[in-house]
């Protein structure tokens, strides 16, 4: 019985010495009074963990603490360790290039180390005797997972998190395990992938009722009750997000109580509860004030600014809705730039990792050459012919380094020229349009003149006989006249200045732009530009504006250019379709199979204002434009690369292979997202999804 309860006291002894220093006071003292290094390592350890995510600052300190400790003992397991959790944080913060330089350190570390264990130094928050080296691997995998994730690096994120998870299934490290189904959830969550983010979701919670697991309930359970949300099951997200939250609040992981908080916002938004919609959102944001770096879910100060306005608003106390809606757009405006900047400098960062494995590889691979060719000095003459048959080779190389450059060179400049010709050649295409366009207005302005001019000639003859009252009358229909001659004067003047805009360099400033103005000219114009190179040419058309669409803030020369596109692409499509050529019987079998006996090639045009389905708040409007065509189809082999570069299915030279790709990255520059759906043998529709602000 003793032998048993001594045991059972060693067992949870971990557990206990961690219940007893939980308050930060008692463990700054045990710092305080530590009188070796190894000690005070360890409480830096378990300082940085009761600060984990209840105050990053706070955890980065004791953090470099530990790095410091680590480093002057050279113990160093426990370098890569506070380097890993120094990573963490940055991750955090949003500082993915720190994060990834810290994490690829940490790992040559632990790769070069032969130390499995390090007696005495807690190099993890819950250390276990033969696998802590297994641990801090899986863990490093595991934030480079995270890492990657938060730069929208999916696959790449997937690959790191399943590493991550197969090193903790090994060692059967239930903390591990959790969190990386858990970030494989929420990873999946990002990819839209919903039957798989819950799949790993609930993996993850199957360790929730382990003690070294307990940390990131709260984390787990607000991924899949986003998931819930997703599926439209309102009722069941909701449950699951006050049991995260509670969860949550048990464990101080501060972070996750903001987040759930965000989430149960999001949720009474919906269904409309006045005080709970001020009381989470009040909440979300003392919260966050109080934890730097609630980032990893992205969301931010800015959103709770946001929640806090839409809050207000419900509650008509416009004048504080106002005030916070202000703050969230200066936050948020602040915060993003800083992202795109982090983003930007870990994007630099990884090529630069690239290249120098490149170098390293090309350094061993010569390294192992001069070794081989050491090894074969058997003679003056064996080292003439190898030194003979080195010399030529670098002569070679250098000669094909210059093709290279040379080759890299004139990619470059084809394709600029290409970018170049697929602008002038949507000019060109629009070119023919405009002539048949302002023919009409000119054929109203020559005709109006001629009569006008026949009408003074009569007003003269009535005046020179006194006749005032038919002279009145003349004068009339002269003015109304010339009111015709101005007004088409002015259509005239509006094509051309439409024409001149499209053909001018986009400036990059945005204006407020008539969406369903853009999409009915150039509709017009690429129809009519297309009958112009090509009598035979004809296809029906037709329009579906939203007439209750607000004006847009857009590059008007750039989104022309798109809607341009798409239209000649349509056009394209349905004049293939109807210019195959089919045998009779063919043709009679096809007709035959699809119940129809005439073949009309159309483009649908249309335009809508509606709510984003994707939008945290429910109530952000989009514009949708839509082009429609009733074509063959895209293949479903060629579907994932039509938004390549250089990638056409047209005849050589008929097409440069830009214009999708161009358009792609127009929209994304927008804030928007260019679409496709598309059926074989029934048509394509390609949606540009604009977001109104």
């Amino acid at each position: 019985m003793k032998t048993f309860v001594k045991i059972t006291l060693l067992l949870l002894f971990p557990f206990i010495a961690i219940a007893q220093d939980s308050r930060p006071d008692s463990l700054r003292k045990i710092l305080q009074y530590a009188t070796t290094d190894m000690a005070r390592y360890n409480a830096s350890v378990n300082l940085y963990f009761f600060f984990l995510e209840a105050n990053r600052d706070s955890a980065l300190f004791y953090a470099d603490n530990r790095l410091a400790l680590a480093r002057k003992n050279k113990i160093a397991l426990a370098e890569a360790a506070a380097l890993l959790s120094k990573a963490y944080q940055s991750n955090a913060f949003g500082r993915y290039s720190d994060a990834f330089q810290y994490l690829t350190q940490a790992l040559q570390i632990v790769e070069d180390s032969k130390t499995v264990e390090v007696d005495g130094w807690n190099v993890t928050q819950y250390p276990i005797k033969g696998v802590n080296k297994q641990i801090v691997l899986s863990t490093i995998h595991h934030v480079l997972g995270a890492v990657f994730r938060n730069t929208a690096n999916y696959e790449e994120s997937i690959i790191q998190t399943k590493k991550a998870v197969q090193i903790a299934a090994r060692i059967n490290h239930p903390d591990r395990q959790m969190t990386g189904n858990m970030n494989l959830g929420s990873t999946y969550l990002k990819l839209g992938q919903l039957d798989s983010a819950l799949y790993y979701a609930r993996a993850a919670q199957k360790f929730s009722n382990n003690p070294l697991a307990k940390g990131y309930i709260g984390n787990n359970l607000l991924t899949i009750g986003d998931i819930l949300l997703a599926k439209g099951d309102v009722v069941a997200a909701k449950k699951t997000f006050y049991e995260g939250l509670s969860a949550a609040y048990k464990q101080n992981n501060q972070a996750d109580v903001a987040n759930l908080n965000h989430s149960l916002f999001r949720v009474h938004l919906k269904e409309g509860n006045k005080d709970s919609i001020m009381s989470y959102g009040l909440k979300s944001v003392e919260i966050i004030k109080s934890v730097v770096g609630v980032g990893y879910r992205e969301f931010s100060l800015g959103d709770g600014y946001q929640d806090l306005s839409l809050a207000y608003r419900f509650n008509k106390k416009y004048d504080s809705a106002y005030k916070y809606q202000g703050l969230a757009l200066v936050t948020k405006d602040s915060l993003n730039q800083i992202r795109i900047r982090n983003i930007a400098d870990f994007q630099k960062l990884l090529l630069g990792e690239a290249l120098r494995l490149e170098n390293l590889e090309k350094e061993k691979i010569q390294t192992q050459s001069k070794i081989k060719t050491y090894g074969f000095l058997t003679g003056l003459g064996v080292l003439s012919a190898i030194g003979f048959l080195l010399y030529r080779n670098i002569r070679k190389e250098k000669k094909a380094k210059a093709v290279i450059e040379k080759t890299l060179t004139d990619l470059k400049s084809t394709q600029s020229q290409l970018i170049q010709s697929e602008k002038m050649a949507s000019l060109g295409e629009l070119t023919a349009g405009i002539a048949h366009e302002i023919q009409n207005p000119l054929n109203f302005v020559n005709n109006f003149s001629e009569v006008s001019t026949e009408l003074i000639d009569e007003m003269k003859t009535e005046l020179a006989t006194g006749n005032l009252q038919l002279a009145t009358e003349i004068s009339n229909d002269l003015k109304q006249n010339l009111e015709k001659i101005n007004h088409h004067g002015k259509r005239a003047a509006g094509i051309v200045s439409g024409m001149l805009q499209h053909s001018r360099t986009s400036s990059g400033t945005k204006e407020p732009t008539d969406i369903n103005a853009l999409a009915d000219e150039y509709l017009r114009l690429a129809y009519h530009g297309l009958r112009a190179k090509d009598k035979s040419f004809n296809a029906k058309f037709e329009t579906d504006l939203d007439a209750s669409l607000p004006k847009l803030n857009v590059v008007p020369q750039d989104i022309g250019r798109v809607i341009l596109n798409l239209i000649t692409n349509a056009f394209y499509a349905v004049n293939e379709k109807n210019n195959v050529t089919l045998s009779q019987a063919k043709r009679d079998t096809l007709r035959q199979a699809q119940g129809d006996s005439h073949y009309e090639p159309t483009v649908t045009v249309s335009t809508k204002l509606e709510n984003d389905a994707k939008g945290i708040t429910g109530i952000t409007k989009i514009i949708k434009i839509t082009v429609k065509d009733n074509g063959n189809g895209i293949p479903s082999k060629i579907l994932d690369k039509i938004f390549q570069p250089f990638f056409t299915t047209k005849p050589t030279g008929q097409g440069t292979g830009l214009g999708l790709s161009l358009s792609y990255d127009i929209v994304k520059a927008h804030g928007g997202e260019l679409r496709v759906e598309t059926k074989e043998g029934e048509g394509s529709m390609f949606t540009i999804q604009l977001p109104l602000s």
